[in-house]
């Protein structure tokens, strides 16, 4: 009986939708680029997933059991091991192996770009003594003695190498050496940019270790399960980690699982803001189509239509439009996905090949997502649908009564103050509990806005109107007028862009107090008037500052490395200087001296109060092979970010750290007086030319290339943002429209009394300005609010400074009323094309 009823109330909805096709696509429109969104994400990350998966199935394939160590900070497994597991009984074969970070060099002596992906160089074994499947070689042979390499397909391509030739490899620990191809071997998958170039065991070991240890070593059994040979293994070795094949397969594809997913999780945190943004569109159309339609659902009332029924038909009229919009975003998700690919390949970031993966999870979420946050948004309206009075609705005037905005207003006020002290108290403390506050404090202000910004549009709108509108005189007037006369639906139509610009303040704010603390910290403390650097993976090779001491105008070069070592059982990093700090870096003594030689090192103040050390104290250091190295505290420095807690000698830095981490983090030169700094430039750009990695700058130029790299990370958070902005125009869009179609007499009126067709689309083209900038305005205030906030509390972890993007601010504003007018063009043309007698006969 219920079905039987409703079935006319569908098809009434069914035909609303049918008769208002634009409207029906604007709405849609909503729906299918959040969803586009979230399916987009899962298909690109199930992909990357998928084609990951198929490279490392092959790993450890034909390995019984592999022995790493625990620690992967640590110089490897001692070659002592390999006769302990040899002498075990049922191991038929034991292969160890060793790797390392290579940087290829082309035909034309440049470093070969791997766009991101791993160049690695590693050990080859033959045959006889290799354990599992060995590659396959489509040209030459392998490695057979010191001097040979094999390099893969893809380094041989991007390097232009053919089998003979001979070619340069960098290897960070130490320096650049020559090498003669002789084979070009096949992984079996696509790698992407990956460079892998083998080496012979001997000179690899020579290049990768310290001699006495290896990365790994590979076990073969015989007549003995791979489980009893792990337990056998690790019995004899219970410091070593010991797995078998299957094991390091299950363990390396979660560990590329779990960084796909936090990339699935970063996607899709946009993908919520672009569907966030896309409730609030829809919301305000339903709002504004039950408000169109109150005659029409109130004569379905008179004629016998329950409220529930009303209230159905317009859920029903939004579950279409989620189903629709779901199915469109799907395929548009996977437009997205494909794109983003094709994107990212042009940019050469090394990812590798393969068909897209739209799984049925993919279908699901998409669809559930969409169909749920179009109901949901459609729920209050329909709401207000079945709570229509069959006979009131009738009267023209009641279409433009609305409630008091006195409680939402007054609650708006509450959340506002609440949220104020939140952002306040929380950005005074700093870790993660202090973010915790900002972010309870910025969430009150948020729904603070959400409550009160009808009743703040109407004064804002006002004076934006009454600066923007006033020099267009009448027309200007009618603009202002039209912006704050339904206040409501002005507030949620500018909430969109709120949220989109909001999040983009924020984010503007984070890159340009991060290139703040970066200047603070390279002014404060550097000192040297060139910085030696090189790509983040690798760092400066060893032989650079060598190589430029011996320039007669350089006073100094001093390495700086980075030092991992455990003290009183907690993980702790400082850095070390092959030289005295003097003329390259600045810093102050509190106490004691500062002599870089033997096992000495100074502490920060903050760092000695903490850990009550004082000069003389003993501090034992134990590195990641287990090696305690006592050093002593002589002196204390006030606290310097770019210095971190703790420097130590070389001496130290050397016994503690693994012989492949050797390379610099970065080189200081300090010129003699008297040099002239643009010689010297040249000088030292010749001295590193070979090492092809190395990049020389002055400090400008050093701090404007960290700040070019925050630029890179800011620009793809930007891109993904223009999503939730781009729906927030299409939602103005729809809300223009629908308010011509609303206001249909009085633009009749207009016209039949005289006004231009002209008027018509200048005032239609500044009620969106002012509704645009006034999102926007409200937008900027609450994100560099935020910003500030969340910046204040990351102080202990270097970002000190926090600083306004103006001119990104200015841009803002006035690109949002260009925005508006770019929205009002198809709405205004529209309304400029309405016919007087037409509309005002139309009752």
């Amino acid at each position: 009986m219920a079905s039987t009823s409703s079935a006319p109330m569908r098809k009434v909805s069914l035909r609303n939708l049918a008769a208002h096709k634009v409207r029906l696509a604007l709405t849609v429109l909503s729906v299918v680029l959040g969803t586009a969104f979230v399916a987009g994400s899962f298909v690109f990350t199930d992909t990357l997933q998928k084609t990951f998966d198929s490279i490392f199935e092959n790993t450890a394939q034909g390995v019984d059991v592999r022995v790493s160590p625990e620690d992967h900070h640590s110089s490897g497994v001692p070659l002592t091991d390999v006769d302990t597991i040899s002498g075990l009984p049922g191991v038929r074969a034991v292969a160890p192996a060793v790797s390392g970070q290579i940087v290829l060099i082309d035909s034309d002596g440049a470093a070969v770009q791997t766009g991101g992906a791993p160049s690695i160089g590693q050990s080859y074994l033959p045959p006889g003594q290799a354990i599992g499947e060995q590659d396959d070689f489509v040209q030459g042979s392998p490695p057979a003695e010191a001097g040979q390499i094999a390099v893969n397909v893809a380094a041989a391509e991007r390097a232009n190498l053919a089998v003979g030739d001979t070619t340069e490899v960098l290897v960070p620990a130490r320096g650049v050496l020559d090498f003669t191809v002789s084979g070009i071997y096949d992984t079996g998958t696509d790698t992407g940019g990956f460079i892998g170039a083998s080496f012979v065991d001997s000179q690899a070991r020579e290049l990768f270790t310290d001699g006495e240890h290896v990365d790994y070593i590979d076990v073969a059994g015989a007549g003995i399960s791979p489980t009893q040979l792990r337990d056998e293994i690790a019995m004899a070795l219970p410091d070593a980690k010991v797995q078998t094949g299957d094991e390091v397969r299950e363990e390396t594809e979660a560990q590329v699982t779990q960084a796909l997913s936090f990339l699935n999780y970063f996607l899709l945190a946009f993908g919520a803001i672009a569907l966030l943004v896309g409730t609030f569109i829809i919301y305000n159309t339903f709002s504004m189509i039950v408000a169109q339609r109150l005659r029409e659902l109130a004569l379905l009332r008179a004629i016998g239509a329950g409220r529930k029924q009303v209230g159905r038909s317009v859920v029903f009229e939004a579950l279409v439009v989620g189903v629709i919009g779901s199915v469109l975003g799907i395929a548009a998700g996977v437009g997205l996905a494909y794109g983003l690919r094709a994107l990212l390949n042009s940019f050469d970031v090394g990812l590798p090949d393969g068909p897209l993966q739209v799984g049925p999870r993919t279908i699901l979420i998409a669809l559930v997502v969409g169909v749920v946050v179009t109901t949901i948004s459609a729920y209050v309206p329909a709401q207000r649908a079945s709570m229509v009075p069959p006979v009131a609705a009738m009267r023209q005037e009641f279409a433009s009564t609305g409630d008091s905005l006195h409680v939402r207003t007054v609650a708006g006020a509450v959340l506002g103050a609440l949220g104020v002290v939140g952002l306040v108290i929380g950005s005074q403390g700093s870790g993660k509990g202090a973010a915790v506050v900002v972010g309870f404090g910025a969430l009150g202000l948020i729904l603070a806005v959400v409550f009160a910004a009808p009743a703040l549009s109407r004064p804002v709108v006002g004076a934006l109107g009454a600066l923007l509108a006033k020099p267009f005189g009448p027309v200007g007037h009618l603009a202002r007028t039209n912006a704050v006369r339904n206040p409501r639906r002005t507030a949620a139509t500018a909430f969109a862009l709120t949220l989109g610009l909001m999040l983009v303040s924020v984010i503007g704010v984070f890159g340009a107090s991060a290139k703040a603390s970066v200047n603070e910290l390279v002014d404060a403390g550097v000192s040297a008037d060139f910085v030696l650097s090189g790509p983040q993976q690798i760092g400066v090779p060893s032989g650079v500052a060598p190589a430029v001491r011996n320039l007669a105008d350089v006073q100094s070069a001093v390495a700086v490395h980075g030092v991992r070592v455990t003290v009183d059982g907690e993980e702790e990093q400082g850095v070390s200087l092959d030289g005295p700090p003097e003329g390259v870096l600045d810093y102050r003594l509190v106490e004691g001296s500062a002599n870089f030689t033997g096992n000495q090192m100074i502490v920060s103040q903050t760092t000695a109060d903490e850990k009550g050390w004082t000069v003389g104290t003993t501090v034992p250091m134990t590195s990641a092979d287990g090696q305690v190295v006592n050093t002593q505290v002589t002196g204390v420095f006030a606290d310097n970010p770019l210095l971190g807690p703790w420097m130590v000698s070389d001496e130290v830095y050397r016994e503690v750290m693994p012989a492949a981490t050797l390379p610099d983090l970065f080189v200081l030169v300090d010129a003699k007086p008297g040099t002239d700094l643009a010689q010297l430039r040249g000088e030292l750009e010749s001295a590193t030319k070979r090492f092809v990695v190395v990049q020389v700058q002055d400090r400008e130029e050093y701090k404007g290339a960290q700040g070019q790299q925050i630029d890179a990370i800011l620009a793809i958070l930007y891109g993904l943002l223009a999503l939730a902005v781009v729906i927030a125009i299409l939602g103005i869009v729809n809300t223009l429209a629908l308010s011509v179609v609303e206001r249909r007499r009085e633009i009749g009126m207009l016209r039949a009394v005289g006004m231009q067709r002209t008027q018509m689309r200048r005032t239609i083209y500044l009620e969106s300005m002012l509704i645009a900038v006034f999102g926007a305005g409200v937008g900027v205030i609450l994100g560099i609010a935020f910003g500030w906030g969340f910046v204040s509390t990351l102080k202990e972890e270097g970002l000190d400074q926090v600083a306004v993007p103006w001119g990104q601010v200015v841009a803002m504003l006035l690109g949002s009323g260009v925005v508006g007018v770019f929205a009002a063009l198809w709405p205004a043309s529209r309304a400029a094309r309405t016919r007087p007698l037409e509309a005002i006969a139309d009752a």
